[in-house]
């Protein structure tokens, strides 16, 4: 497993404020003079100025969040997030924003490089540094932009959960692709659009972020506004853990967990229980509309699909409708017999699914999205939607 390095960790540490008093060679054993610095002038790593000495008598200032970052998933070099691109020797320029700290710090522009673009190469073997959250010019940051084309205005350490947490696609894109063509007739231009991972900005948002896509004729709620004092990420994140803060829930809500939680007193699955948290209702919903999708591909397009949350992108053919994944060459078969309904219905229902605190960052929108989809495939499905007693 590949993890950062001790030399890696110590000059991140001092990336964010620990002081230096002279300059160690790779060999901790011998010690240089403080003249003895990197080539912009930064010092790599600190050793006390004199000897002999433990590890456990050096000071490290920001000891306690240097450690609890590096257990946090931000700093697992080995995750598939951050070694995706090992092979290639390079992460490429879209996806380097998000899945390196050297990547993030050049589109910002906080590198002295032109803000907006990656401008050179991205190194592999990143993460999501104490930099990328940490650098003195993200405070210049004003706004971030997401994929539906709304400008959000942003404050400090907010402008680094927003750009990597906002999914790289939105309604609008699936707008673009089915426009004019009939909405039940599978068309070859169609590929599955993917939300992406992670997605918890664009749910936070909801309807005034347009994460989602939108039938028309429907209102969507908007940002979801907590009760005081919850106001952005690191009102329930832990910034270096990443943990939830559960103690503050407790000050309104009864519950075991944050997933335990009910925001209102009707179901909105059908089931009629209202002791479990509203998260069991999304997710009974979540798991109704897959099953429409997969129905609705076998019964009106007449080529089934099957979902393989382990393989991109994810919707496989069964042309046979033998239920096993259709292969080619040894490799699995895309699905590509996709109708404008189900395209939009598979994207609202990816959106919802990819983002795992959709319950706590905004349980309104994610039901909004699920119901009006189950709702968009009961037509054709025959299905009444009184029988189905849902709220949305």
């Amino acid at each position: 497993m590949r993890t950062p390095t001790l030399s890696t960790v110590l000059s991140i540490g001092l990336a964010i404020g620990l002081s230096a008093t002279f300059v160690a060679s790779t060999s901790l054993g011998q010690s240089t003079s403080t003249e003895e610095t990197g080539d912009d002038g930064t010092i790599p790593f600190a050793l006390p100025q004199s000897g002999p000495f433990t590890p456990a008598e050096i000071g490290i200032e920001n000891n306690q969040a240097i450690t609890d970052w590096f257990r946090s998933s931000h700093a697992n070099a080995a995750a598939e997030a951050f070694s995706h691109w090992d092979d290639e020797g390079e992460i490429q320029a879209s996806c380097a924003t998000c899945h390196s700290g050297e990547g993030f710090r050049d589109f910002h522009g906080l590198d002295g490089t032109e803000a907006g673009v990656i401008d050179g190469t991205i190194n592999v073997g990143g993460v999501v540094d104490c930099g990328t959250c940490h650098n003195a010019g993200l405070a210049e940051v004003r706004e971030v932009t997401f994929p539906s084309g709304v400008v959000h205005p942003v404050q400090g350490v907010e402008a680094s959960c927003l750009t990597c947490h906002q999914g790289r696609s939105a309604g609008v894109d699936v707008v673009n692709a089915i426009a004019d063509l009939d909405v039940d007739t599978p068309d070859p231009s169609l590929r599955f659009i993917n939300p992406h991972y992670a997605t918890a900005a664009a749910t936070w948002l909801g309807g005034y972020g347009a994460a989602g896509y939108h039938l028309p004729d429907r209102e969507y709620s908007g940002r979801f506004f907590h009760a005081r004092p919850v106001a952005s990420c690191n009102s329930c994140h832990e910034p270096h853990t990443l943990e939830i803060e559960f103690e503050p829930c407790l000050t309104c809500h009864q519950a075991d967990s944050p997933q335990d939680i009910r925001i209102a007193r009707q179901s909105y699955d059908g089931s009629g229980n209202t002791s479990v948290g509203i998260k069991s209702d999304i997710d009974a919903n979540a798991a109704m509309l897959l099953s429409m999708i997969e129905d609705y591909t076998d019964e009106v397009v007449g080529i089934p699909v099957i979902y393989d949350g382990a393989r991109y992108p994810y919707f496989f053919a069964d042309a046979n409708n033998d239920g096993v994944v259709d292969t080619s060459d040894g490799r699995p078969v895309a699905y590509a017999d996709w109708t404008p309904r189900s395209l939009r219905s598979a994207f609202n229902w990816k959106l919802v699914t990819a983002d795992p605190g959709n319950y706590a960052h905004n349980p309104h929108y994610a039901l909004e999205l699920l119901y009006d989809s189950i709702e968009d495939l009961s037509g054709p499905l025959a299905i009444d939607m009184d029988d189905l007693n849902l709220l949305r």
